[in-house]
């Protein structure tokens, strides 16, 4: 045998045996500064692979929280892998771990010190993609919460071996792709970090793909984390701002939406069925008010898949948003001061709020504050805090007078009666826990010089907690259906809610109006058969994506996020059944206990004005029922886009449309008898 095919041979029967590297060690930064250990690797065959790659992990942390770390692997070329984030809650260690792809056991399942071998959250097949193994690896450990809890880095290991997992291979979905580039910057909590952004959208029914040219955006943004529990979970929301090339604000239209500069992706990780925060702004918007657009994306960031989000709209003053009028910090008199406002019940500061005059009626114990939103805190004028201020105090005033349900001069006074009761309805529906004590938005406008501008409830958000039995107080653990969210005083909450409601449904005309909305929506877009179709709609529209994300968090049949109460299912159809069956547990428990009387519902209880025809659900993106009033029997139905074009005509065979296959925007839909025409307005928001 030649000396050469010797050495070869002792060479392919050295790489077939594991290489074990191990890392340097010590203190982990308590700062909010990332820490980072090093492990000099050499002697690996060139390109890491199946053949010979990365198999495993192994590390021993000590540390007295354990959801405070966040911890990836960084190889010589760059790619870069978490392999466990925002995990053990409060749980001490990681003792003996090990991250390999074939362990049986995901590190999401697992429970401090978390000892034994886990998958990591994300695949370590993505480092074995070709690149060049030799070099410094680097272990990079953030503490998210400073100056609290601490810990050590005692030992970690890389180990490189055969049968090495390849990578997950995002290449296609029928959903838009969104693209952030931040050229390796850590996206922090604030300020936004400036970073590249493309979106890729081929239109409805087509595929797209990663390596498309970006059509939809391709351009410069600001980006920061957002939110305070879900930020803590492995897959992070995102504020952003659309910007141009000097770093100025450039109102754009994403994916259909109006023109703005601020968005929000909406991470989906505590919402396996990913339609939450969607639903409950359809039905907000279908009751005639605004109500944040969203479009369903899949993300990839610095080239890592980071699975479905909600590409949405950032509350804000705008004429496609919240529609009031902007007001100038020099506008600080007259009926200049009197608008725009907005204002939340929310978590605040000292800097950032006031207290109120009054004490929630069930709980006089307990103070209340509500936050600056619109103007923003650093640019509302004394004046204009001192406007806002007296008008809550004089509507806090006339609710808690001995006549506060006068029409004239009770609380109907200040207050929009019927955006309260559909805020009430969206969000006891939903038995939202969040949705009565912080991210509750109020908004008034300016004043006429002939009417005062009244105080509007909503709009609503943050929905990842709710429709579901959570461990959080008695009134969210009921499995059937029962419970009042607005009395979330009663659990101690964090953010204290200002309890205004106890006091509204004191009043009969209040309770009958209520009543009344409910029987009429429960007639149309709350009806069984169409929430269950919407529903429907949206998980054949995610049915692809989801299997993809689902293997990339790995958390699917773990209770993970929201601490719930029944077990989660183990599949995306069993997690659509167990939402849509405690909806209808809900339904029918609102039903039996829903407040006030029908009998006057004479009363106004349009959707959202008097018309022959009502649509439902809309906006929608697959299936728009129509209800037709008492007399009206159309025979023919003629589809329009926005520039009277017609789409479609035919005989009218069934009281809805399929609109799946249409564009994102406005459209009309024409009814006719043969004499009178009826128009109604709809929607498309895929």
């Amino acid at each position: 045998m030649s000396r050469f095919l010797c050495v070869m041979l002792l060479l392919v029967s050295g790489f077939t045996k594991a290489q074990t590297f191990s890392g340097t060690t010590g203190a982990i930064s308590d700062d909010g500064t990332l820490t980072t250990y090093t492990v000099a690797v050499n002697g690996l065959p060139t390109g890491l692979g199946a053949n010979h790659g990365i198999k495993s992990i192994c590390l021993d942390i000590t540390h007295t929280w354990d959801s405070d770390l966040d911890v990836r692997l960084v190889s010589p070329e760059g790619v870069k892998i978490t392999l466990f984030s925002g995990l053990g809650g409060d749980g001490d260690d990681y003792t003996g771990t090990c991250l390999l792809q074939t362990a049986a056991t995901g590190i999401v399942t697992g429970t401090p010190p978390f000892t034994g071998s886990f998958r990591p959250q994300q695949s370590i097949g993505n480092l074995n993609n070709g690149q060049d193994g030799n070099g410094t690896w680097t272990l990079e450990v953030l503490d998210t919460y400073a100056f609290a809890d601490t810990g050590t880095l005692n030992s970690w290991s890389i180990e490189f071996g055969v049968d090495a997992p390849t990578p997950f291979v995002f290449s296609s979905s029928n959903l838009p792709i969104v693209i952030i580039n931040t050229n390796g910057i850590e996206i922090p909590d604030e300020p936004k970090i400036d970073a590249l952004m493309g979106i890729i959208d081929n239109g409805s029914g087509q595929v797209n793909h990663p390596s498309d040219v970006p059509n939809a955006y391709n351009g410069h943004i600001g980006i920061e984390r957002r939110g305070s529990f879900s930020q803590g979970l492995p897959q992070k929301p995102y504020n952003l701002e659309t910007r141009d090339e000097a770093g100025a604000n450039l109102n754009v239209s994403l994916l259909g939406m109006p023109q703005e500069h601020d968005w929000c992706l909406l991470a989906t990780y505590n919402d396996k069925v990913f339609v939450r925060n969607r639903l409950a702004f359809e039905l907000f918007s279908a009751m005639g008010h605004y109500a944040t657009r969203t479009r369903f994306c899949e993300v990839v960031l610095n080239g890592d898949y980071q699975g479905i989000y909600l590409l949405a709209e950032k509350i804000k003053r705008d004429n496609n948003r919240v529609d009031i009028a902007k007001l100038t910090p020099d506008e600080n008199t007259g009926l200049n001061v009197t608008g725009g406002y907005i204002i939340k019940n929310d978590y605040w500061s000292d800097d950032d709020s006031w207290q109120l005059g009054f004490h929630p009626i069930d709980h006089p114990e307990v103070d209340v504050r509500l936050v600056y939103e619109y103007p923003k805190p650093a640019d509302i004028s004394i004046q204009q805090k001192a406007y806002i201020q007296g008008f809550i105090q004089n509507m806090e005033t006339a609710l808690y007078s001995s006549d506060f349900a006068n029409p004239l001069n009770g609380y109907q006074k200040y207050l929009d009666v019927d955006s309260f009761i559909d805020y009430f309805i969206v969000n006891e529906l939903s038995r939202n826990v969040d949705g009565f004590k912080k991210s509750w938005y109020f908004s008034k406008d300016k004043d006429s010089a002939s009417e005062m501008a009244k105080l509007m409830a909503g709009p609503v958000w943050d929905f990842d907690w709710a429709w579901k039995n959570i461990w959080d107080c008695e009134t969210f653990q009921a499995t059937d259906g029962s419970g009042w969210s607005h009395l979330i005083n009663d659990c101690g909450p964090d953010v204290s809610s200002n309890g205004w409601f106890v006091r509204l449904l004191q009043d009969p005309s209040f309770a009958d109006r209520l009543r009344c909305r409910w029987e009429t929506f429960r007639g149309t877009f709350l009806a069984e058969d169409a929430l269950d179709t919407w529903i429907d709609g949206q998980a054949a529209l995610l049915d692809e994506a989801q299997q993809r994300h689902f293997e990339r968090w790995g958390h699917l049949g773990v209770n993970t996020g929201t601490p719930e109460i029944e077990p989660d299912p183990t599949t995306f159809e069993a997690q659509l059944d167990q939402f849509k069956n405690w909806i209808h547990l809900r339904l029918l428990w609102l039903d039996a206990n829903i407040p006030g009387n029908s009998e006057s519902c004479s009363l106004s209880t349009s959707i959202p004005s008097d018309t022959s025809v009502v649509a439902f659900p809309n906006p929608s993106s697959s299936v728009v029922h129509f209800r037709f009033a008492d007399g009206v029997h159309p025979h023919r139905v003629e589809l329009f886009d926005l520039t009277g074009k017609m789409l479609e005509a035919k005989p009218l065979e069934a009281s809805y449309l399929n609109v799946s296959a249409l564009a994102p925007g406005l459209y009309f839909v024409r009814f006719s008898d043969g004499i009178t025409p009826t128009t109604v307005k709809i929607t498309i928001a895929h």
